[in-house]
């Protein structure tokens, strides 16, 4: 047989054909997977905040507003110096108000810290105590009023608030103390500066209290739980 008539079948000639582009299909995804994968640069906190100037507004009770005058430097610098932050102050005789807004601020989170800090100080915290919302990020401020724990009135309701005071404040500090967080009672709302961990123990031992126990019972249950966080850390 003449070796020039041998040739390949078109089933051959179709499949080395179809298994060539394969080969290199999957050269150029693999070369494209490594050489043109986009980078990007990380967005800064202008590129992720919405676009328009953010506000937030804190109505300021008429019973703060001696105590926001007269530590007014004091609030303002740290939102305005070290946040970048705006903030203003206007009163009507309807309602007073604190406002803080983004200005040239470099981290997203700085109007709601800024927000926080004044929040606190409106519901009777120190300017001292409220200044660690600004410089942590752990903490947070919550709130909730008797009510929510037991529906109490009258002389039952004075004593229930009686009993979280205690005598000269005894048994607010004691709370304070073992649970490292800040307490405020304002009438029948109960404000508890910490982090979450702390402000569960001290909300615990406050709606103990609420509910009828003892002061005594509530400083044993105190000593265990602190004893136990000092192991922890």
């Amino acid at each position: 047989m003449d070796p020039k008539s041998v040739t390949l079948a078109p089933v051959d000639i179709i499949a080395a054909a179809d298994e060539a582009a394969a080969a290199t299909s999957t050269a150029q995804d693999d070369s494209m997977d490594v050489d043109a994968k986009p980078k990007f640069a990380p967005a800064t906190a202008q590129e992720m905040a919405p676009t328009g100037k953010q506000f937030r507004r804190v109505l300021i009770p008429p019973h703060r507003l001696t105590p926001l005058k007269k530590e007014w430097l004091q609030i303002y610098t740290p939102l305005v110096e070290h946040m970048g932050l705006q903030c203003g102050s206007t009163s009507s005789p309807s309602a007073s108000s604190c406002g803080c807004s983004c200005a040239e601020t470099k981290e997203p989170s700085s109007l709601q810290k800024g927000h926080d800090f004044v929040k606190a100080f409106a519901v009777g915290f120190d300017v001292t105590d409220a200044l660690a919302l600004l410089r942590l990020d752990d903490l947070f401020l919550d709130s909730f009023e008797i009510k929510d724990v037991k529906t109490l009135n009258g002389d039952h309701l004075s004593r229930a608030i009686g009993r979280i005071a205690g005598k000269n404040g005894k048994t607010k500090f004691t709370i304070e103390n073992a649970s490292r967080t800040r307490i405020v009672v304002a009438d029948t709302k109960i404000h508890i500066l910490g982090s979450f961990q702390n402000i569960r123990v001290a909300k615990d031992a406050v709606v103990s209290l609420i509910l009828g126990s003892p002061p005594g019972k509530v400083y044993s249950t105190l000593r265990t739980v602190s004893a136990r966080m000092k192991e922890r850390f």
